[in-house]
Protein backbone atom coordinates (compact mmCIF):
# COMPACT_ATOMS: atom_id res chain seq x y z
CA UNK A 1 0.00 0.00 0.00
CA UNK A 2 2.54 2.18 0.85
CA UNK A 3 4.51 1.53 -2.20
CA UNK A 4 2.21 2.42 -4.03
CA UNK A 5 1.70 5.74 -2.36
CA UNK A 6 5.23 6.51 -2.87
CA UNK A 7 4.86 5.18 -6.62
CA UNK A 8 1.76 8.05 -7.15
CA UNK A 9 4.05 10.46 -5.39
CA UNK A 10 6.61 9.89 -7.96
CA UNK A 11 4.57 10.09 -11.05
CA UNK A 12 3.13 13.45 -9.70
CA UNK A 13 6.99 14.86 -9.45
CA UNK A 14 7.71 13.70 -13.36
CA UNK A 15 5.76 16.71 -13.92
CA UNK A 16 5.55 20.31 -12.55
CA UNK A 17 2.10 21.19 -11.42
CA UNK A 18 0.46 24.02 -10.13
CA UNK A 19 -0.44 22.04 -6.33
CA UNK A 20 3.59 21.09 -6.53
CA UNK A 21 5.11 24.69 -6.89
CA UNK A 22 2.41 25.70 -3.99
CA UNK A 23 3.57 22.85 -1.63
CA UNK A 24 7.38 23.25 -1.82
CA UNK A 25 7.02 27.06 -1.99
CA UNK A 26 4.17 27.87 0.73
CA UNK A 27 2.44 30.43 -1.89
CA UNK A 28 -1.36 30.45 -3.18
CA UNK A 29 -0.57 32.14 -6.45
CA UNK A 30 2.17 31.11 -8.71
CA UNK A 31 2.77 34.78 -9.27
CA UNK A 32 3.99 35.63 -5.75
CA UNK A 33 7.17 33.02 -6.34
CA UNK A 34 10.47 34.52 -6.60
CA UNK A 35 12.59 31.76 -5.79
CA UNK A 36 11.95 28.39 -7.06
CA UNK A 37 14.31 24.41 -5.94
CA UNK A 38 13.01 21.72 -7.47
CA UNK A 39 16.43 19.75 -7.53
CA UNK A 40 16.56 15.86 -8.02
CA UNK A 41 12.67 14.85 -8.54
CA UNK A 42 12.91 13.31 -11.45
CA UNK A 43 10.65 15.49 -13.27
CA UNK A 44 10.39 15.09 -17.14
CA UNK A 45 8.13 17.53 -17.48
CA UNK A 46 8.24 21.49 -16.56
CA UNK A 47 4.29 21.47 -17.13
CA UNK A 48 2.86 25.52 -15.63
CA UNK A 49 6.97 26.70 -14.64
CA UNK A 50 6.37 29.25 -17.04
CA UNK A 51 3.35 30.35 -14.65
CA UNK A 52 5.35 31.77 -12.51
CA UNK A 53 6.20 35.09 -14.08
CA UNK A 54 7.77 37.08 -11.34
CA UNK A 55 10.28 34.20 -10.81
CA UNK A 56 14.08 35.41 -10.19
CA UNK A 57 15.77 32.24 -9.37
CA UNK A 58 15.06 28.70 -10.60
CA UNK A 59 16.92 25.29 -9.58
CA UNK A 60 16.12 22.85 -11.78
CA UNK A 61 19.47 20.86 -11.36
CA UNK A 62 19.56 16.88 -11.24
CA UNK A 63 16.06 16.06 -13.21
CA UNK A 64 15.33 14.53 -16.66
CA UNK A 65 14.54 17.75 -18.43
CA UNK A 66 14.79 17.97 -22.16
CA UNK A 67 12.44 20.47 -23.13
CA UNK A 68 12.52 23.89 -21.66
CA UNK A 69 10.03 25.59 -23.63
CA UNK A 70 8.01 26.60 -20.41
CA UNK A 71 10.75 29.04 -19.37
CA UNK A 72 10.39 31.08 -22.59
CA UNK A 73 8.18 33.17 -20.07
CA UNK A 74 10.19 33.96 -17.75
CA UNK A 75 11.52 37.65 -18.40
CA UNK A 76 12.37 38.03 -14.67
CA UNK A 77 14.53 35.30 -14.42
CA UNK A 78 18.02 35.96 -13.29
CA UNK A 79 19.69 33.11 -12.07
CA UNK A 80 19.04 29.51 -13.60
CA UNK A 81 20.91 26.34 -12.74
CA UNK A 82 19.56 22.88 -15.16
CA UNK A 83 22.86 21.04 -14.70
CA UNK A 84 22.70 16.82 -15.00
CA UNK A 85 19.83 16.53 -17.36
CA UNK A 86 19.67 16.08 -20.64
CA UNK A 87 19.25 19.44 -22.15
CA UNK A 88 20.39 19.90 -25.78
CA UNK A 89 18.39 22.37 -27.32
CA UNK A 90 18.71 26.05 -25.66
CA UNK A 91 16.49 28.13 -27.52
CA UNK A 92 13.37 28.78 -25.01
CA UNK A 93 16.12 30.55 -22.88
CA UNK A 94 16.54 33.64 -25.58
CA UNK A 95 13.54 35.28 -24.05
CA UNK A 96 14.73 35.11 -20.64
CA UNK A 97 16.67 38.32 -20.65
CA UNK A 98 17.29 39.57 -16.88
CA UNK A 99 19.57 36.24 -16.88
CA UNK A 100 22.61 36.67 -15.74
CA UNK A 101 23.54 33.37 -14.03
CA UNK A 102 23.16 30.34 -16.10
CA UNK A 103 24.25 26.33 -15.44
CA UNK A 104 24.35 24.20 -18.18
CA UNK A 105 26.94 22.08 -16.99
CA UNK A 106 26.32 17.69 -17.55
CA UNK A 107 23.49 18.14 -20.30
CA UNK A 108 24.22 17.12 -24.18
CA UNK A 109 24.94 20.22 -26.16
CA UNK A 110 26.96 18.53 -29.00
CA UNK A 111 27.80 22.27 -30.76
CA UNK A 112 28.43 25.78 -31.28
CA UNK A 113 25.54 26.19 -32.77
CA UNK A 114 23.75 25.47 -30.27
CA UNK A 115 24.97 28.06 -28.15
CA UNK A 116 24.15 31.23 -30.42
CA UNK A 117 20.67 31.86 -29.16
CA UNK A 118 22.73 32.95 -25.71
CA UNK A 119 24.10 35.63 -27.52
CA UNK A 120 20.74 38.60 -27.36
CA UNK A 121 21.23 37.76 -23.64
CA UNK A 122 23.58 41.31 -22.84
CA UNK A 123 23.06 40.96 -19.01
CA UNK A 124 24.49 37.42 -18.61
CA UNK A 125 27.62 37.23 -16.97
CA UNK A 126 28.40 33.63 -15.37
CA UNK A 127 28.02 31.02 -17.52
CA UNK A 128 29.14 26.82 -16.87
CA UNK A 129 29.08 24.31 -19.66
CA UNK A 130 31.48 21.95 -16.95
CA UNK A 131 31.67 21.51 -13.67
CA UNK A 132 35.24 19.59 -12.70
CA UNK A 133 33.97 19.44 -9.19
CA UNK A 134 30.86 16.94 -10.28
CA UNK A 135 32.78 15.40 -12.94
CA UNK A 136 29.92 17.44 -15.36
CA UNK A 137 30.24 18.06 -18.71
CA UNK A 138 28.73 18.67 -22.52
CA UNK A 139 29.93 17.42 -25.41
CA UNK A 140 30.55 21.17 -26.87
CA UNK A 141 33.45 21.14 -24.15
CA UNK A 142 35.57 18.70 -26.69
CA UNK A 143 36.10 21.19 -29.07
CA UNK A 144 39.43 22.31 -28.50
CA UNK A 145 38.98 26.13 -29.11
CA UNK A 146 35.80 25.49 -27.13
CA UNK A 147 36.77 28.05 -24.40
CA UNK A 148 38.30 30.78 -26.67
CA UNK A 149 35.50 30.63 -29.09
CA UNK A 150 32.44 30.90 -25.62
CA UNK A 151 34.54 34.32 -24.79
CA UNK A 152 34.42 35.50 -28.51
CA UNK A 153 30.92 34.93 -28.18
CA UNK A 154 30.17 36.70 -25.14
CA UNK A 155 32.50 39.78 -24.35
CA UNK A 156 30.33 40.28 -21.48
CA UNK A 157 31.31 37.35 -20.19
CA UNK A 158 32.84 37.09 -16.11
CA UNK A 159 32.61 34.14 -14.86
CA UNK A 160 33.63 30.98 -17.35
CA UNK A 161 32.90 27.22 -15.96
CA UNK A 162 33.99 29.06 -12.38
CA UNK A 163 36.93 30.14 -13.59
CA UNK A 164 37.08 34.54 -13.45
CA UNK A 165 38.00 35.93 -16.75
CA UNK A 166 37.59 39.09 -16.11
CA UNK A 167 38.15 41.75 -13.01
CA UNK A 168 39.00 41.95 -9.60
CA UNK A 169 40.91 38.37 -9.20
CA UNK A 170 41.28 36.83 -12.90
CA UNK A 171 45.57 37.69 -13.27
CA UNK A 172 45.33 35.97 -9.84
CA UNK A 173 43.81 32.74 -10.73
CA UNK A 174 45.59 32.83 -14.26
CA UNK A 175 48.71 32.83 -12.50
CA UNK A 176 47.49 30.01 -9.87
CA UNK A 177 46.35 28.14 -12.64
CA UNK A 178 49.53 28.40 -14.68
CA UNK A 179 51.24 27.01 -11.84
CA UNK A 180 48.94 24.20 -11.44
CA UNK A 181 49.88 23.23 -15.33
CA UNK A 182 53.30 23.33 -14.66
CA UNK A 183 53.18 20.78 -12.12
CA UNK A 184 51.33 18.45 -14.19
CA UNK A 185 53.20 18.89 -17.14
CA UNK A 186 55.62 16.59 -15.34
CA UNK A 187 58.33 19.03 -14.33
CA UNK A 188 59.01 17.49 -10.83
CA UNK A 189 62.25 15.05 -11.06
CA UNK A 190 63.39 13.24 -7.77
CA UNK A 191 60.79 15.70 -5.78
CA UNK A 192 62.53 18.60 -7.24
CA UNK A 193 61.47 21.37 -10.17
CA UNK A 194 64.18 20.76 -12.88
CA UNK A 195 65.77 23.78 -13.27
CA UNK A 196 65.46 25.85 -16.86
CA UNK A 197 67.59 28.73 -17.05
CA UNK A 198 65.60 30.17 -19.98
CA UNK A 199 62.42 30.84 -17.94
CA UNK A 200 60.81 33.66 -17.34
CA UNK A 201 59.07 35.15 -13.94
CA UNK A 202 55.41 34.94 -14.65
CA UNK A 203 54.75 38.21 -13.39
CA UNK A 204 57.01 41.45 -13.97
CA UNK A 205 58.88 43.00 -10.76
CA UNK A 206 57.20 45.02 -8.44
CA UNK A 207 53.56 43.45 -9.57
CA UNK A 208 52.70 42.22 -6.37
CA UNK A 209 53.24 46.21 -4.63
CA UNK A 210 50.56 48.24 -3.34
CA UNK A 211 50.20 50.92 -5.98
CA UNK A 212 48.72 54.27 -5.08
CA UNK A 213 46.19 55.42 -7.21
CA UNK A 214 45.27 59.19 -8.80
CA UNK A 215 41.30 58.05 -8.12
CA UNK A 216 40.30 60.21 -5.01
CA UNK A 217 38.15 57.68 -3.68
CA UNK A 218 40.76 55.16 -4.05
CA UNK A 219 43.12 57.53 -2.04
CA UNK A 220 40.81 57.99 0.63
CA UNK A 221 40.21 54.04 1.16
CA UNK A 222 43.95 53.81 1.13
CA UNK A 223 44.32 56.70 4.17
CA UNK A 224 41.03 54.96 6.25
CA UNK A 225 42.81 51.95 6.08
CA UNK A 226 46.21 53.16 7.26
CA UNK A 227 44.40 55.05 10.01
CA UNK A 228 42.32 51.48 11.12
CA UNK A 229 46.17 50.01 10.83
CA UNK A 230 47.46 52.22 13.78
CA UNK A 231 44.83 52.24 15.99
CA UNK A 232 45.07 48.02 15.91
CA UNK A 233 49.04 48.60 16.58
CA UNK A 234 47.63 50.84 19.62
CA UNK A 235 45.17 48.53 20.79
CA UNK A 236 48.04 45.31 20.25
CA UNK A 237 50.12 47.47 22.45
CA UNK A 238 47.76 48.72 25.12
CA UNK A 239 46.56 44.58 25.34
CA UNK A 240 49.94 43.38 25.42
CA UNK A 241 51.01 45.98 28.34
CA UNK A 242 47.51 44.67 30.09
CA UNK A 243 48.51 40.98 30.00
CA UNK A 244 52.21 41.75 30.91
CA UNK A 245 51.16 43.38 34.48
CA UNK A 246 47.90 40.59 34.87
CA UNK A 247 50.84 37.86 34.20
CA UNK A 248 53.18 39.53 36.92
CA UNK A 249 50.72 40.01 39.50
CA UNK A 250 49.20 36.77 39.19
CA UNK A 251 52.84 35.12 39.47
CA UNK A 252 53.33 37.58 42.82
CA UNK A 253 50.06 36.33 44.21
CA UNK A 254 51.63 32.61 43.61
CA UNK A 255 54.99 32.82 45.73
CA UNK A 256 54.45 31.44 49.15
CA UNK A 257 54.37 34.14 51.87
CA UNK A 258 57.41 34.26 54.22
CA UNK A 259 56.77 34.93 58.22
CA UNK A 260 59.40 36.31 60.15
CA UNK A 261 60.30 34.34 63.45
Amino acid sequence: MDSKRDKDQDADFEKVTAALLKSRTGEFDLESILFLKLRGLGIHDLGCTGECMNLERLDLSGNNITNLAPLASLRLLSVLNVSSNRISNLEPLRSCESLQNLNLAGNIISSIENIHCLQSLRKLENIRFKDNTYNYTNPVCRNPSYRNIILEMFPNIKVLDGERVVGRGSDLYQLCKDIDETIKAGLYKNGQIVEHPDCKPWVEDNYWEIKRSNNAIIEEAYKQFNDVLHECRLLNNRATHIISQTERSVSLKKQPKQYAI
